[in-house]
């Protein structure tokens, strides 16, 4: 037998996965479409995407993601609602039962790296009982295109992925019978019980928050791209459904990646090598590039409707959920690096979904603005990205990114800070969502003004407008700004009622008061200082 397979074979072994089927190491992108479609795991689509269902989870589950409780790790944690402990018997008890519910099954599995920056990447596998979920990790992850280098991979993360096992949460002391399990001694991560694949991404970016700070690293829930050179890099932060992923990909400028970053002494560098977007209603005339993905092979649509007779997909249908998603390769992104990285940013943008309607549509923040909202997190949760989330919900999350934050939030804050100073960034608060009311009364701003402000903002032409603090918030709004009528500026203009107004803004700034009273009591007394004022 080669050396190579035996090896493959002792690694699986270890594992505890024995007995098994086939098993299909490092598949094809083609031959993986091939063994989807043969197994009834996904419908080709017209024009070469492969669409697939995710069943009773349409989102993710963070209530049902839990880090075990061990001494190498167990002082670092930030313990709390997001990241709640499970004993290790518990873990290697639905560890050993998943190995045997995979006795006799097929396996796929796909050997890659999270991390563009060679000094910080980190070398993982992923073990799934569907060739879909495979295919969605080669995507999604940082292929090896060495044969040699590939056959000698060892893993530092292996992920088992059986969303056809279920826990018992009364013998197991999980929330329910779908889990997300990490265990940071083992290095080795368990989901079960859902199919719903950005589970897989956002496990590996959990590890890489925990890993990557330890080393000066800031890891960051954001998009990235630059302009004309490697030295004029946007950071743009936000929680799924804020824009992220639109904005950065600008025709204009060339894109690092979509969703998660690494901040080294180098610079800025993709985790990954693939991109996660949300397709609902997508137009090609909003998005023209993301548009073009769905239209061809190599990406994986989830959750989008198809019409089995002529296999054309439906974008505006949300018959299913309103998370639709398309994951595919960031190559299908035509002005893309392929060596996903940049150098440090020139600017921050914190992109908000305010369903109040009342905070501006752009400000620029001071350094002290810049910690307290990062630290804040304010935004929306957009509806289907969350199980039970079906109209926005005003939330805090720390870091625009709490769910995937292993560290305490001021580890991830004082990292951004120091290189906020060192590189001397700008920083901008740009809000997304709706204006002339709350959701429900006022209207989501419209895609084309934001653009526009943030190209007025990366091109520099927004340092040389006038500016006034907002009363409430006291970030600086602009009194004009290329493109964008003057009146959406100023966010009480816009409403029908200005008492109406004032009042919602009193209530969001209240909840900010008292998310940051609960959340960031260990901030510094000048950014507890920067937050919004009630009086």
């Amino acid at each position: 037998m080669n050396t190579d397979i035996q090896n493959k074979d002792e690694s699986l072994k270890q594992l505890g996965l024995r007995n098994l089927g086939r098993v299909h190491w490092n598949l094809s992108t083609p031959a993986l479409y091939e063994e989807a479609i043969r197994r009834h795991e996904a419908l080709l689509s017209h024009l070469g995407p492969l669409v697939v269902r995710t069943g009773q989870f349409t989102g993710r589950l963070p209530k049902d993601k839990f880090i075990v409780r061990e001494s190498g790790s167990e002082s670092k944690i930030w313990w709390g609602k997001v990241n709640r402990p499970i004993e290790q018997a518990r873990f290697e008890a639905i560890q050993h039962r998943l190995c045997a519910f995979l006795q006799g099954k097929d396996l796929f599995i796909e050997d890659c790296y999270a991390g563009a920056d060679a000094r910080y990447r980190l070398p993982i596998r992923i073990i799934s009982e569907h060739a879909w979920h495979t295919l969605f990790a080669r995507t999604m992850f940082i292929r090896e295109f060495d044969p040699q280098r590939l056959a000698r991979h060892l893993p530092d993360f292996t992920v088992i992925h059986a969303p056809n096992f279920f826990a018992d949460p009364a013998v197991d002391g999980t929330h329910s019978e779908a889990f997300v399990l990490l265990d940071f001694s083992k290095k080795l991560i368990l989901i079960g019980g859902t199919a719903y694949a950005g589970e897989i991404k956002k496990a590996i970016f959990t590890v890489m928050n925990f890993l990557l700070p330890q080393r000066g690293v800031m890891a960051m829930h954001s998009s990235a791209n630059y302009g004309k050179d490697e030295s004029d890099v946007a950071v743009f932060f936000g929680l799924s459904g804020t824009g992220k992923t639109t904005l950065s990909a600008d025709p204009d400028r060339t894109l690092i990646g979509d969703d998660e970053h690494g901040w080294s002494d180098g610079g800025v560098f993709n985790f990954e090598g693939g991109c996660y977007a949300k397709v609902m209603r997508l137009s090609p005339e909003g998005e023209p590039e993301i548009y073009e993905t769905t239209r061809r092979f190599g990406t994986l649509l989830e959750n989008v409707a198809i019409d089995t007779d002529t296999r054309h997909i439906d974008l505006d249908d949300a018959s299913l959920t309103e998370n639709t998603r398309a994951a595919y390769p960031i190559s299908h992104i035509p002005n893309m690096t392929r060596t996903g990285a940049g150098g440090h940013p020139r600017n921050i943008i914190m992109l908000t979904c305010d369903a109040f309607g009342v905070l501006p549509p752009v400000a620029r923040l001071t350094s002290e603005q810049a910690m307290y909202h990062f630290l804040a997190g304010y935004t929306a949760k957009v509806a289907g990205t969350e199980a039970g989330v079906t109209e926005p919900e005003a939330t805090f999350s720390s870091c625009f990114g709490a769910p995937f934050m292993a560290l305490p939030p001021l580890t991830y804050a004082k990292l951004l800070g120091d290189k906020i100073a060192a590189h001397k960034v700008n920083v901008w608060l740009v809000n997304t969502g709706w204006t002339g009311g709350p959701y429900g009364q006022g209207q989501r701003i419209k895609l084309a003004h934001t653009r526009a402000m943030v190209k007025a903002v990366l091109s520099g032409e927004l340092q040389a407008a006038s500016w006034q603090a907002d009363a409430v918030f006291g970030i600086s709004v602009p009194d004009a700004s290329p493109g964008v009528p003057r009146e959406i500026l100023r966010p009480r203009q816009t409403w029908k009622d200005a008492a109406a107004y004032d009042a919602k803004a009193r209530e969001l700034a209240a909840l900010f008061e008292t998310n940051f009273r609960e959340n960031g009591p260990d901030a510094p007394a000048e950014v507890k200082a920067a937050g919004p004022k009630l009086a």
